[in-house]
C-alpha cells in the first residue's frame, strides 16, 4: 500500500491517545508469563507486542517434547526476549524463526552469555544467526559476561528470566555501556514487581524470586518512541500549533522521553497535567542545528534528521552503530531517501550529518525498507511538500493506528 501525502500547512490543537508502549509491553509480557498474578493494561496494540503475545501463549500448553516453531517475523525485541525465555523453560523445545531480514540480524552474542548460564542452542542455518533450535534446560549457572555496546536487547533479555533463575544473576558488562535507559527501564520494572537488583558500575546483580508474586496490576505507559513523529509534526507546523497526547508520564522509564529537551532546542514546549502532555511551537523561535549523541536513544535519530531538514536546518548526529542491524541499516536508508529529496547528507558507520537546505524535491517516493519509524519519520514532511509513502502499512509493527491519528490532524492522505 502507497500513502500519497499532500502538503499542508496545519494549525493544529488536537489530542491524541497513543497505545502503551512496545518495549515496556514486551518487557511485561515475559514478566507475566513467568509470574502469571501479574495483570496488565494499557498494552501496546503493535505487531510485535502481538506477537511476543502469542509465542508467550504457546507454553501455557503442557511442556511438550516435540519441537515447536514460532515464526516472529521482523520483530527483534521478540527473537532476543523469547530466545533468553525458552532457555530457561525446561522440557520445551522450540525453534524460532522470522523473516529474511530476521535471519541477518546477529544473535550470537546473547545465545554465547545464554550458554554460559548453562542453555542447549543450536543454529540451522547459518552461524550467530536465526533460525535457533532451543532445548529448554534448568540454568543453574548465575554469572554471566558480555560485550557492553552491543544491543541492550540482548541485556535486557538476560535480566528478564534472571528472577526466575535458581541463583538469580550477576550480569558483568565489558567497555561501555549502549542505550542505558532500556537496561534501567527493566530493572525498573524488575523493581516494581519486588525483584532485588543493583547496577554498580559494569555489573548488574538481579536476585533470584522464584516463588508466585501477589496478584499485582501494571499499567503501561505510552509510547514516546511514537511520541517522537508528532514533536516532528509540530516542529514543521505554524507557531502557536499544539498536540496534547496520552498517557504519559514526565519522570518515564523510557529513554525517548529526551524528546523533551531535544525537542525545546527546535521551540517545542512540554507541559505535562496529569497523565497528559501538550506540545507547543513557540512563536519567533529561531532553531539552530543540532549536535547530538543519541547513544542512549538511537529510535529517535530518523525523526530528528527528518524534522531538520524539514526545518532548513542542519546537524550531526552520533552514537547511532545499533541503527545498522535494525529493520533495515537505518544510516543508509535514511542516506537514500533523504538524498531523493535534495538533501545533502553523509553517514560513517555510527554517525550521520546533514548540511543546511531551505530547498525540498517536491512529489518524492520514499521507500520503506520493511522498517516502520522509516515511514512514520518522513511523514511530517508532508507539512512541505508533497510526499509519496511506500508500503505504508509497515507502521503496524509498532503503531497500527499511525495513519488515522494523522488524518484527525488534518493530514490529507490517499
Amino acid at each position: 500500500m502507497n500513502l500519497l501525502l499532500k502538503s499542508k500547512a496545519l494549525h493544529l490543537k488536537s489530542e491524541i491517545k497513543i497505545t502503551g508502549s512496545k518495549s515496556e509491553t514486551n518487557r511485561l509480557l515475559l514478566l507475566q508469563a513467568l509470574y502469571p498474578n501479574i495483570t496488565l493494561e494499557n498494552t501496546s496494540n503493535s505487531d510485535d507486542s502481538e506477537v511476543m503475545s502469542s509465542a508467550l501463549s504457546t507454553n501455557n500448553q503442557q511442556p511438550t517434547t516435540a519441537n515447536q516453531i514460532i515464526d516472529i517475523h521482523h520483530a527483534g525485541t521478540a527473537m532476543r526476549f523469547l530466545t533468553a525465555y525458552f532457555a530457561s523453560q525446561e522440557n520445551r523445545i522450540v525453534t524460532l524463526t522470522g523473516s529474511s531480514r530476521m535471519k541477518e540480524r546477529p544473535i550470537k552474542i546473547l545465545v554465547e552469555a545464554l550458554k554460559q548460564l548453562g542453555a542447549k542452542i543450536d543454529y540451522l542455518e547459518n552461524d550467530g544467526f536465526p533460525p535457533i533450535k532451543i532445548t529448554g534446560q534448568k540454568l543453574t549457572n548465575n554469572k554471566v559476561s558480555l560485550p557492553a555496546n552491543v544491543s541492550s536487547q540482548y541485556i535486557s533479555a538476560l535480566l528478564l528470566i534472571a528472577p526466575k533463575l535458581q541463583n538469580g544473576l550477576e550480569l558483568t558488562l565489558i567497555g561501555e555501556i549502549t542505550s542505558i535507559p532500556y537496561i534501567k527501564m527493566t530493572l525498573n520494572l524488575l523493581e516494581e514487581i519486588g525483584v532485588e537488583t543493583a547496577f554498580i558500575g559494569n555489573i548488574i546483580i538481579v536476585k533470584p524470586k522464584t516463588q508466585n508474586l501477589n496478584p499485582k496490576t501494571l499499567t503501561v505507559e505510552s509510547d514516546w518512541s511514537s511520541a517522537s513523529y508528532f514533536y516532528s509534526i509540530i516542529a514543521l507546523s505554524e507557531a502557536g500549533s499544539q498536540i496534547t497526547l496520552s498517557s504519559y508520564k514526565q519522570n518515564s522509564l523510557q529513554g525517548d522521553s529526551a524528546l523533551v529537551e531535544i525537542y525545546k532546542k527546535l521551540g517545542i514546549e512540554t507541559h505535562f497535567d496529569g497523565n497528559k502532555m501538550t506540545l507547543v511551537k513557540q512563536p519567533n523561535f529561531k532553531p539552530k542545528p543540532l549536535n547530538l549523541d543519541l547513544n542512549n536513544t538511537p529510535d529517535i535519530a530518523q525523526t530528528i534528521v527528518v524534522t531538520c531538514l524539514g526545518l532548513g536546518i542542519g546537524c550531526h548526529l552520533t552514537g547511532l552503530h545499533t541503527l545498522k542491524i535494525k529493520e533495515t541499516d537505518r544510516l543508509e536508508a535514511l542516506k537514500t531517501e533523504l538524498s531523493k529529496l535534495g538533501a545533502s547528507i553523509s553517514v560513517t558507520n555510527e554517525s550521520l550529518t546533514l548540511a543546511p537546505s531551505n530547498k525540498l524535491n517536491p512529489n518524492q517516493t520514499i521507500a520503506t525498507y520493511n522498517d516502520h519509524r522509516m515511514a512514520m519519520a518522513f511523514a511530517p514532511l508532508a507539512l512541505k511538500t508533497n510526499i509519496n509513502i511506500e508500503n505504508a502499512e509497515v507502521v503496524s509493527k509498532s503503531y497500527p493506528d499511525f495513519w488515522k491519528d494523522l488524518k484527525n490532524l488534518g493530514f490529507e492522505i490517499s
